[in-house]
């Protein structure tokens, strides 16, 4: 199967990627250090900029998730956008 996608595609992927990878690690460091306000701070800072990411994607490409929350007509999108197996 040959890559039909844009390079972008798989480079603002990868970015998402990359910063949830970031959140969960700082969610397992949060799990034993609670108070640590240094790493609540930070993990505040990449929820919102993969907020940003995952809008600016879906804006562009389409959902990544299986509907949406206010299930408009862009709910059902979801199966527009290629599957993992595709990318």
């Amino acid at each position: 199967m040959t890559n039909s996608l844009p390079q972008d595609y798989y480079q603002r992927l990868h970015e998402i990627q990359a910063v949830d990878f970031v959140i969960v690690e700082l969610m397992l460091y949060l799990d034993t250090h609670p108070d640590d306000t240094d790493a609540i701070r930070q993990y505040n800072q990449y929820a919102g900029y993969s907020r940003k990411l995952k809008a600016k994607f879906e804006s562009k490409y389409g959902p990544l998730t299986q509907g949406s929350p206010d299930q408009t007509e862009s709910y059902w999108s979801w199966k527009k956008s290629p599957w993992p197996w595709q990318v």
